[in-house]
């Protein structure tokens, strides 16, 4: 084949090169997500939010530059603040803007992108990451709960347990959920030796998904004939909603996956944009990982609205490719 090269010396460079630079963020961003589960308490975000619906959804997509944690582990969390009575606008600010409003993920993008305008990448990616965030919890706060949120996590509201015959006096309550403080405190020793564990299974549940991606994306730049994908990246609709379909399917970590991005020379920067803003927000486990909280009609709606609005967001910008 003529189209496909395949050459172990250089695809074994180009693998490992972006695999090492990628795993210390890969493994910073599962440490931070280990201490945010075991030593935040959901009533911290409560108290910390505003009483006015609107603000508190502006605040929620800030809350990932201090409670940083990857989109893997976003859905479980906000289950769990869900729960402790965290309004949905808010947990849903949260949880699309947290992957990506975040210090780690400013910190990989920009190493990422050294020598390829790391500035504006990076500044782009978290502001407009932001006010998608923002702007799908604001549709989320006019919804109904009931057309938003599975059965089961609504029985599991503030309230709504008591009303089915469920209520916390018959050791029903949702403060159960595993991760969230109890009664008895444990002692400081085996909360950090929970934050090990939470850490190991986050880093190599989403490590799996890392390493895939970089073998996809050192195959394709090493033994791909780059002249075929010419057509596809000099066009700026094709090349941005190629590479969101791309983010999609590669479900990569927020924290690592500029690294793959960034190989995608030809391609221009605001399709690059695109899959950093996009894949964090909607990949394959997402999808089935949001069918934890949300119902399917939902999710569809959510992955065909991300899907348009990213993609147009970053074709007004095209003027940035020159």
């Amino acid at each position: 084949m003529d189209w496909f090269t395949f050459n172990l010396p250089d695809f074994s460079f180009s693998f490992l090169s972006i695999l090492l630079e990628g795993v210390p963020f890969l493994l910073l961003g599962a440490v931070i997500a280990g201490l945010v589960d075991v030593f935040v308490p959901a009533r911290w975000l409560t108290r910390l939010l505003p009483g006015n619906a609107t603000s508190s959804v502006f605040l929620s997509g800030l809350l990932g530059l201090v409670f940083p944690i990857c989109e893997c582990g976003s859905v479980i969390v906000i289950r769990r603040f869900l729960a402790k009575g965290l309004p949905l606008s808010a947990a849903t600010a949260y949880m699309l803007a947290a992957p990506i409003v975040s210090p780690v993920v400013a910190l990989s993008t920009y190493a990422a992108f050294r020598g390829q305008n790391a500035g504006m990448m990076t500044s782009l990616r978290l502001i407009i990451g932001y006010l998608v965030a923002v702007g799908v919890a604001l549709i989320v706060h006019r919804l109904r709960i009931g057309s938003v949120l599975t059965p089961e996590v609504i029985s599991r509201l503030p309230g709504r347990e008591q009303k089915a015959g469920r209520g916390r006096k018959r050791g029903l309550s949702i403060a159960a959920i595993p991760g969230e403080e109890n009664p008895a405190e444990p002692s400081l020793g085996a909360r950090w030796l929970r934050v090990a564990r939470s850490a190991t299974s986050d880093f190599l549940d989403v490590a799996f998904f890392f390493v895939i991606g970089s073998a996809v994306a050192a195959l394709f730049n090493t033994a791909v004939d780059q002249s075929l994908i010419l057509p596809l990246a000099s066009n700026a609709t094709l090349a941005t909603f190629s590479m969101m379909g791309f983010a999609s399917l590669l479900a990569l970590c927020s924290s690592t996956d500029a690294f793959i991005a960034a190989t995608f020379v030809a391609f221009p920067f605001t399709a690059k944009l695109a899959f950093l803003i996009f894949g964090p927000l909607v990949d394959v486990k997402l999808f089935f990982l949001y069918g934890l909280v949300f119902r399917r009609r939902f999710i569809f709606l959510l992955s065909g609205g991300l899907f348009l609005a990213i993609g147009l967001i970053c074709l007004r910008m095209t003027f940035l490719d020159a």
